[in-house]
């Protein structure tokens, strides 16, 4: 493409994905699908990694929120109310012997970690390390090659 093409004209030069992102010598489909199921699996987890600690923090804000609770009560009166309140619910573990912070805890040491671990190592021990190879490809055959804001990389974007 010329500078003087207007920027949505289609672009003739031949583009791919960059080095990172190609498929290794010897690396077969099946393989590169195998890693991309995994690889969707371990965004999953991280997702719900995520949920998880959005219930830590407002299982933790609704704990505040039920401490003003009792104060308020006690001072409209109602101290029998409060008191159980204070008692019984603030502060309770959520699950038998745990508060939120050690569910996740529990979670990113335990299972969290192992997907993340074993992940990475099948990457390493059958693709040199590198990630996405699958959503690479996928990205190969959607993009109309040659079209503006089709590019295989930022370094493909016209001057």
């Amino acid at each position: 493409m010329t500078k003087d093409a207007p920027n949505d004209a289609p672009r003739n030069d031949e583009q791919g994905p960059d080095d990172q992102h190609q498929v290794p010598e010897g690396v077969t489909d099946a393989t590169v699908e195998a890693l991309g199921t995994l690889s969707a699996a371990v965004e999953v987890i991280e997702h719900a990694r995520g949920l998880l600690y959005g219930f830590h923090r407002l299982t933790g804000t609704a704990d505040l929120d039920l401490g003003e609770a009792v104060e308020q009560l006690r001072k409209a009166g109602h101290t029998g109310l409060a008191d159980r309140i204070d008692t019984e619910l603030v502060g309770r573990n959520v699950i038998a012997g745990r508060w939120t912070f050690q569910i996740v805890e529990d979670y990113d040491d335990g299972y969290y970690g192992l997907a993340k671990e074993l992940e990475r190592t099948a990457r390493e021990e059958l693709v040199r390390g590198r990630r996405h190879l699958f959503e690479a490809g996928m990205k190969e055959d959607r993009r109309t090659k040659g079209q503006r804001h089709h590019e295989a990389t930022p370094a493909d974007l016209p001057d």
